[in-house]
């Protein structure tokens, strides 16, 4: 209910205690399309996919999207049919369909578990509790809390204030305020440990979703998280990565300088629409930028020249201002200097809080670069009946109009016994002595052509105009 647009946009992690005593972590990640790696991360991290489908809608894209994921990670399945409270619920449609993707239920002799509930009435929560709990049973899951915590990170954000903050998911050991640790690329020393609840603890255990305050940079979602012994090992980990971060980046910068370079030999020269991006978390900034990248074509493309977690800088704005591109701001404002320099500069911040339309938006502006589509449409025809000539314009055809109409500036085609023998433009369209606009069915008129006089009577003139059509992406 607290997200914008009402859907899932961030990767969330949260524990319950059930009836019996035990401890259930949830790993919630989005279901819209764009999110596709932040569902996969999810399926590489936990031990169970509850694979939640509509009861009234079934299968969908993102459905089997899921279960593709799941299938990668070699992760078991229960299937929560929700929305069973509706009229309109099938919940052996759902069994029968995923069938068709070799998802089996027990209901059809398969050992996947499959329940019916309602997230609105909380119908059938409590069977869904006990399968879960007699699936990790069946599994044996186990994990050692007596050594170096290790785990996964979820999600990565700056706020103000804590400065770099990130979600962490315990897989092994007891992580406690004081430990030092390597994220990534990124290290730091534990300065704080916030649960789901927003409380502050001293230590969390294997399974436990924790926000962690203490890095020194902004790691990257799915990074790798564990504890070292001293900070000078840390230092020089994190040294290591960024080091090989650097180079990968490197030899791609210049490995597409190389392709763009023959590419516009080969092709011309392809549209770019530059973007500055700037989010809340990096699973945003990540979905963000695959989406985009997913719009580029043969003529158009995406070039997000800086991205990053945050608020927007004067910096990116500088960048903006020099390189012409869009600003885009999702769930993250300008720092007041930025604004300033927006705003002298005359450059639009474009702020979003839903990713789709964001998306649509530059969608937009990448059809605008496209090159429009040009359609002929045929307006008339006209016969020569006398030809004249006249000594400042040259040969005149005296013509009645047979068909539709003969508009002044229109191409036109020159047929001789239904062979086209002349295209170009009109250079002359009267009616008597004076030049008119257009010359409609039945009425005679004069017309001259533009660089051409080889015109005799009974020639048929062909008049069209070229409309553009303006293309989507």
């Amino acid at each position: 209910s607290g997200e914008t647009g009402g859907i899932t946009q961030h990767i969330g992690a949260y524990q319950i205690l059930t009836k019996s005593k035990n401890l259930i972590t949830f790993i919630d990640t989005p279901g819209h399309e764009a999110f596709t790696e932040m569902r996969s991360r999810g399926a590489n991290i936990t031990d169970i996919v509850i694979l939640v489908v509509a009861a009234d809608d079934s299968v969908k894209p993102q459905t089997i999207e899921a279960i593709n994921h799941a299938k990668a990670a070699k992760c078991p399945l229960i299937i929560a049919i929700n929305k069973c409270d509706k009229p309109e619920a099938d919940a052996q449609k759902v069994r029968n369909d995923l069938l068709n993707y070799d998802i089996i239920t027990e209901e059809f002799g398969g050992d996947v578990l499959s329940v019916e509930v309602s997230a609105q009435t909380g119908l059938g929560l409590d069977k869904l509790e006990e399968a879960i709990m007699l699936q990790a049973e069946l599994l044996e899951i186990t994990a050692n809390p007596d050594t170096n915590a290790s785990g996964v990170v979820l999600e990565a954000k700056v706020e103000r204030g804590k400065g770099s903050v990130g979600t962490i998911i315990i897989q092994k050991g007891t992580l406690k305020i004081g430990d030092i640790f390597v994220a990534g690329s990124e290290f730091g020393k534990t300065r704080a440990l916030i649960n789901h609840k927003n409380e502050h603890i001293k230590l969390a255990k294997p399974s436990q979703p924790v926000e962690i305050l203490g890095l020194n940079g902004t790691p990257v979602s799915g990074d790798k998280f564990t504890v070292v012994d001293s900070e000078a090992k840390a230092r020089e980990i994190s040294e290591y990565r960024k080091r090989n971060v650097r180079d990968t980046e490197n030899s791609l910068g210049k490995r597409g300088s190389v392709e763009q370079m023959l590419s516009e030999i080969s092709e011309g020269e392809i549209k770019e629409l530059p973007i500055i991006l700037k989010t809340d978390v990096h699973g945003s900034l990540e979905a963000i930028k695959v989406a985009l990248e997913k719009l580029s074509g043969d003529e158009v493309k995406v070039n997000i020249i800086n991205s990053g977690v945050g608020a927007l800088s004067e910096s990116d704005l500088s960048l903006a201002i020099a390189s012409n591109a869009i600003v885009l701001g999702f769930n993250v404002r300008a720092i007041p200097q930025a604004r300033e320099l927006a705003k002298r500069d005359n450059v639009e911040i474009r702020y979003h809080s839903i990713i789709y339309e964001l998306i649509d938006e530059i969608k937009l502006a990448m059809s605008g670069l496209l090159t429009p589509d040009k359609k002929e449409q045929f307006i008339g025809y006209a016969q020569i009946k006398q030809v004249f000539s006249m000594s400042k314009i040259g040969k005149v055809a005296g013509c009645i109009v047979t068909e539709g109409i003969i508009k002044r500036g229109c191409k036109v085609r020159l047929l001789r016994e239904n062979v086209v023998i002349h295209e170009g433009s009109l250079k002359t369209l009267k009616r008597f002595k004076d030049e008119v606009k257009d010359v409609r069915e039945g009425n005679e008129c004069g017309m001259a052509f533009d660089n051409y006089s080889d015109i005799h009577e009974n020639d048929i003139i062909e008049c069209f105009e070229v409309i553009e059509i303006a293309r989507s992406i």
